[in-house]
């Protein structure tokens, strides 16, 4: 695992920031980054890099084997996500917090807000 990554027994979250300074191994496929929103707001806004498995379809979705990284709106479909993945094996997953409402304020203020 990414040293860069927080032990997952002491947290299921990282801030918008963490997950910036890990987007060269997103792009690299070290660790995937997940949008749990749904079509129409993914249409809307996405960080770059994602690949969009709506939290309605999770129970239909393979579990990666690699970390994973999931973001929402504000950060609450996410940590559900994040449960319901870690419950089914893979202990290597985290929320992001405050959603790519809060990526938009802290991190990349070009990603348009709803």
């Amino acid at each position: 695992m990414s040293p860069a990554l927080p032990d997952p027994a002491t947290t299921m979250e990282l801030l918008p920031a963490q997950v910036s300074d890990l987007l060269p191994a997103i792009r690299r496929g070290e660790i995937e980054l997940v949008d749990c929103r749904e079509d129409e707001e993914w249409r809307f806004n996405r960080i770059e890099g994602a690949r969009l498995v709506p939290l309605t379809r999770f129970a239909e979705a393979a579990v990666p084997e690699k970390p994973v990284i999931i973001y929402c709106h504000h950060g609450m479909r996410s940590l559900r996500a994040t449960q319901y993945w870690r419950s089914r094996g893979n202990d290597a997953v985290w929320s992001m917090a405050g959603g790519i409402d809060r990526w938009s304020a802290e991190v990349d203020p070009e990603v348009p807000v709803y």
